[in-house]
């Protein structure tokens, strides 16, 4: 499947929102009617890099694709066909991450000092990986020079603020409208290995398909996770839970069960899906999507059951 179908297919009933200049920070698809409590996020599949980035930058643009979630939106398109809507990126990972706290600076990469509100001492400022990050994958150096405080901060104001402020709204009017939220981070990753734990004397290890993390449970109630992993186990995937990726801020920051909102991040292997370099859907791309729908169906299942118990009893 060509990558410019799959974005001509996604097009369809898109709302935008953001800055005058530039693009804006993201796409809201939308169902016409929603069904579900369900909530679709995919921040870090944006791919419009700015001529100014790009000017600043010392590395190729492939190498900076190797932070991105490419094709993710579409690989979760059956959002709106489950009646949920999808919030997506327009700005690379590279760019900005939205799966960071607001202000996660690294005071190396600036000419001036930081605010006193920045977080200049989490972990992942530490490995460069921070809100406006300092590396792209295997710690290469994005940067040329030293950025202006300035730029971090209009790049906060015009794209992450914007995109939270709609993620939020999204989730109230799913617990306004349904009663509960769940939210699902959509995420892809590079091929991981974790071993066999009936092999381990061997020291084998199996690769590793699928992550689902829910903060080791503290962002979801178990049911709407095992609603997805049972599924996909189903179709053959191996599936880690919280390992190695448990969920970012987007997981942390939403998932409040005791607030009838929910969050669960959903990691692929980008080799599921995708040549890794060409940076093109591969042959099973269909495939994997239609399972992600059967399994994302369990869980907006789950979630009408929760809402209307009668009418699912009789189906």
């Amino acid at each position: 499947m060509a990558a410019d179908k799959i974005q001509h297919d996604l097009s369809e009933g898109v709302e935008t929102a953001g800055p005058a200049a530039g693009a804006p920070p993201f796409d809201l698809i939308a169902p016409e009617t929603p069904l579900c409590g369900l909530v679709f996020s995919s921040p870090h599949s944006g791919d419009f890099y700015p001529p100014h980035f790009l000017a600043a930058t010392r590395l190729d643009s492939a190498t900076l694709r190797c932070s991105e979630d490419a094709f993710v939106d579409a690989l979760f398109g059956c959002a709106t066909e489950l009646g949920a809507p999808m919030l997506r990126a327009r700005y690379p990972r590279a760019y900005l991450d939205l799966n960071r706290e607001p202000y996660e600076l690294d005071p190396r990469m600036f000419e001036e000092r930081l605010p006193e509100f920045a977080n200049t001492r989490s972990l992942r400022v530490a490995a460069g990986l921070g809100t406006v990050p300092r590396v792209v994958a295997d710690a290469r150096e994005i940067y040329a020079g030293k950025l202006a405080v300035a730029e971090a901060m209009r790049r906060i104001e015009d794209i992450y603020k914007p995109y939270h402020a709609q993620l939020g709204a999204l989730m109230d009017d799913a617990v306004k409208r349904f009663g509960v939220a769940v939210l699902v981070d959509c995420h892809s990753m590079p091929t991981l290995f974790a071993r066999d734990p009936a092999l381990a004397s061997l020291g084998d290890k199996r690769p590793v398909d699928i992550v689902i993390g829910d903060r080791f449970g503290a962002s979801c109630e178990t049911r709407f996770v095992d609603a997805v992993e049972t599924k996909l186990m189903e179709f053959g995937y191996a599936v880690q839970r919280n390992r190695p990726y448990a969920g970012g801020f987007i997981t942390e920051h939403y998932g409040r069960p005791g607030a009838s909102r929910h969050a669960l991040q959903i990691e692929v292997a980008r080799g599921l899906y995708m040549d890794e370099l060409a940076l093109e859907p591969n042959e099973r791309f269909a495939i994997l999507a239609e399972h992600l729908r059967e399994a994302l169906s369990e869980l907006a299942r789950e979630l009408r059951l929760l809402a209307d118990p009668k009418r699912l009893a009789a189906e």
